[in-house]
């Protein structure tokens, strides 16, 4: 992602995203139960960096796991930074994929965010931290007792939306919305087009206009809108 899309993405809500996205015939784009732990969290975008986990099964789901090649902590070093981490927990919720050491790991590796359809442990060392996360809750055991770690950079399944390392994230206070790495500059032109169009729109509510013809804008509010942006220069 380049630094201009980020940059005009940061400036789009999610719920605008995924109108725009479901214009263009992409309905499952937002991603069930991650949701942001820190208040007043500003808006995040950036690339996706995958990792995936399966349910657990005793004989690779073990402390000694955590040592191995294959595990969180090799997966942290292979993390760029500005990467927004996107973990497929499965729905998991009874088991905390990263805690606060891991996390401030990824802080000193200069990651964007973790987002999660699963929990965290060590909530409060996590959001100490200052790591921003988006997770669906928090949970005291760790993650092998229900979860094997298996890869990272791989396509996923985080929230019932399907991920691919490289596709753009953006996340806020409604959650986390994928962007397909080859729809990007697209989906960031249009979006900032509607985030525009419906300010505009709302100043007119405020100042008392109804709903039908205004909101979506009918031929005449559509040369209305037209005409404001050419005398602002917008």
């Amino acid at each position: 992602m380049d630094a201009r899309t980020k940059a005009t993405l940061e400036g789009i809500s999610t719920a605008t995203l995924t109108t725009v996205l479901l214009k263009k015939g992409l309905r499952n784009v937002w991603l069930r139960g991650a949701f942001p732990k820190q208040p007043g969290q500003k808006r995040l975008a950036g690339t996706a960096f995958t990792l995936r986990f399966v349910p657990a099964r005793e004989d690779l789901a073990t402390p000694a796991s955590w040592s191995s090649p294959i595990s969180t902590r090799t997966a942290i070093e292979a993390m760029a930074e500005g990467a927004m981490v996107v973990a497929d927990a499965m729905g998991v919720t009874d088991a905390g994929i990263f805690g606060d050491i891991l996390c401030t790991r990824m802080v000193r590796r200069k990651v964007a965010a973790l987002i999660t359809d699963g929990v965290m442990r060590d909530m409060e060392g996590v959001l100490a931290t200052g790591l921003p996360v988006w997770c669906a809750g928090a949970a005291a055991p760790p993650s092998v007792a229900g979860l094997t770690f298996i890869n990272w950079g791989e396509p996923i399944a985080c929230g019932g939306v399907a991920i691919v390392p490289g596709d753009g994230i953006v996340a806020d206070g409604d959650g986390a919305v994928v962007i397909p790495q080859a729809m990007l500059a697209e989906i960031a032109a249009l979006a900032a087009e509607q985030e525009a169009q419906e300010s505009w729109i709302l100043k007119e509510v405020e100042n008392g206009a109804a709903l039908p013809g205004l909101y979506p804008p009918n031929d005449e509010h559509k040369a209305r809108y037209a005409a404001w942006r050419k005398e602002h220069g917008t």
